[in-house]
């Protein structure tokens, strides 16, 4: 599907330059950083794992016990 974007003129030349830089396209750099930001924002219709392949903690785990965790001698 072809669509049309808009840019002000100090982000066309920003991206323009940039991919010159790379030797790509402005075409290419935008369809990348568009698919970047859909999958980091995709909601899953189901876990990624189930409650048998998890364990329980004991409750929240906070930064302090991961940092406990962390610098707590083997």
């Amino acid at each position: 599907m072809a669509w049309t974007m808009r840019l002000p003129e100090d982000e066309d030349a920003a991206l323009t330059a940039q991919a010159d830089a790379e030797g790509r396209s402005k075409h290419e750099i935008t369809r990348d950083a568009l698919r970047l930001y859909l999958m980091r924002h995709r909601r899953w219709e189901e876990p990624l794992l189930t409650d048998e392949e998890t364990f329980d903690l004991g409750g929240p785990v906070g930064k302090d016990d991961i940092h406990d965790a962390m610098n707590r001698s083997a």
